[in-house]
C-alpha cells in the first residue's frame, strides 16, 4: 500500500477542485496512482449529479457573450440551487464555456423537443432520397433514416454535443461533472445566438 502524502492529496486537489476528504480516500482506495483517482473522483462526482437532479434550481445567471469583432453573441440562462453557488467563479467559469460552446457550436436547441419538425422532416426526405438513390432495400431505408436522423439530434442538441475544450465529452458530461464538484444541481435553462447578418 502506498504512503498517502499531503502532497499528492494537494495535486489531487488542484487537479479536480474535490474537498480534501474525497482526495484522501480516493488516494487510498487507488493505492496512490494519480489517473485512478481523478477516475474515481470523476465517477463519484457523476454519482452525486445524478442525485442531485431532482432539486429545484430557482438561483442562477444570465450570462452574455460577445465574440471578438461584436458580430456574434449569445446569451444564456443557467441556475442552480443557491444565490452563494450562483455568485461562484466556478459556476460563472462553466456559464462562460457554455456560452462560447454555443458561439461555436451553433446548437439548434437544447434537447431535441426544442428542435423545429419542419427541419427534421427536411431531414429525413434528404437521408430517403439519399438511401433510395443508392439503390438501399425499401424494407430497410426507414430505419437507415431513423438511425441518421437520431445522430443529426446529437449534432445539433446542445446537451449531446462534443464539447468543444474536450472532444471526448458531451456539454452534458461536463454539466454532471459542474453538478459533481459544485455540489448542486445545475441547469442549462435556455440560450439564443445572435450572429449579424443571419
Amino acid at each position: 500500500m502506498a504512503e498517502i502524502t499531503a502532497q499528492m492529496v494537494k495535486d489531487l486537489r488542484a487537479a479536480t477542485g474535490s474537498g480534501i476528504m474525497d482526495c484522501k480516500r480516493v488516494l487510498a482506495e487507488a493505492d496512490g496512482d494519480m489517473d485512478n483517482a481523478i477516475d474515481l473522483l470523476r465517477k463519484k462526482g457523476l454519482a452525486k449529479a445524478a442525485k442531485r437532479a431532482g432539486r429545484s434550481t430557482s438561483e442562477g445567471i444570465i450570462y452574455s457573450y460577445i465574440h471578438t469583432g461584436a458580430k456574434l453573441g449569445v446569451l444564456l440562462e443557467v441556475n442552480c440551487e443557491s444565490d452563494f453557488v450562483a455568485k461562484t467563479e466556478d459556476f460563472e467559469r462553466f456559464a462562460k464555456d457554455i456560452a462560447m460552446h454555443i458561439a461555436a457550436a451553433n446548437p439548434a436547441g437544447l434537447v431535441p423537443e426544442d428542435v423545429d419538425q419542419s427541419v427534421i422532416e427536411k431531414e429525413r426526405e434528404i437521408y430517403r432520397a439519399q438511401m433510395l438513390e443508392e439503390g438501399k432495400p425499401e424494407n430497410i431505408i426507414d430505419k437507415i433514416v431513423e438511425g441518421k436522423v437520431e445522430k443529426f439530434y446529437k449534432e445539433v442538441c446542445l446537451l449531446s454535443q462534443q464539447y468543444i475544450k474536450d472532444p471526448q465529452k458531451t456539454v452534458e458530461d461536463v454539466l454532471k461533472e459542474t453538478i459533481g464538484k459544485i455540489g448542486e444541481n445545475i441547469q442549462i435553462k435556455r440560450f439564443a445566438r445572435f450572429q449579424i447578418g443571419e
